[in-house]
């Protein structure tokens, strides 16, 4: 199941099952990543990444590169689902910091308030462009940060009558 399927699946279905869908996404299954909830709203998306052989690293703990997937996609598609399709989300950049090791099962919760996502749709409608920063943190099953993650993520209103073009080079 690819992720362009995944997008074209999302109107069909409610949130909750669309969370249930992603569980199968083969990079989150190879990283064990699960999408534990998803509000009705898209407003929270809760996360884990279970522990297994496969996604260890050199010295036991998780693989930096599955804390940093389990983080990857979430608040684009929260705001993609949220805004509608009269708006461009994208994500543009991320930084990972990573305060301990990571070990046993790891969980993130990702959130935006409904005064953020009207204070977005608001600035993505008063400028040609919309770029800020979210922060997630990962933390593990005694509630300590493991990573702290900064996604920039880009909002921009479709012009009426204008596709988007995805770049070819």
């Amino acid at each position: 199941m690819n992720a362009n399927f995944m997008r074209k699946l999302a109107p069909l279905f409610n949130a909750k099952v669309m969370g249930f869908l992603f569980n199968f996404y083969p990079p989150f299954l190879a990283a064990g990543i699960r999408i534990h909830s998803v509000s009705d709203d898209y407003s929270t998306i809760k996360v884990g990444l279970h522990s297994y052989g496969l996604n260890l690293n050199y010295v036991g703990t998780h693989f930096g590169g599955s804390l940093y997937a389990m983080a990857d996609p979430f608040y684009m598609i929260m705001l993609i689902q949220k805004l509608g399709s009269g708006y461009i989300v994208w994500d543009k950049a991320a930084r990972i910091e990573f305060k301990k090791p990571g070990v046993g099962t790891l969980r993130a919760e990702f959130h935006f308030s409904e005064a953020e996502f009207a204070d977005i749709r608001q600035k993505a409608d008063e400028n040609p462009k919309y770029v800020f920063e979210k922060q997630v943190q990962i933390k593990n099953d005694h509630g300590e940060v493991v990573a702290v993650v900064d996604k920039v993520l880009y909002v921009k209103k479709k012009e009426k009558g204008v596709t988007p073009q995805l770049r070819k080079d």
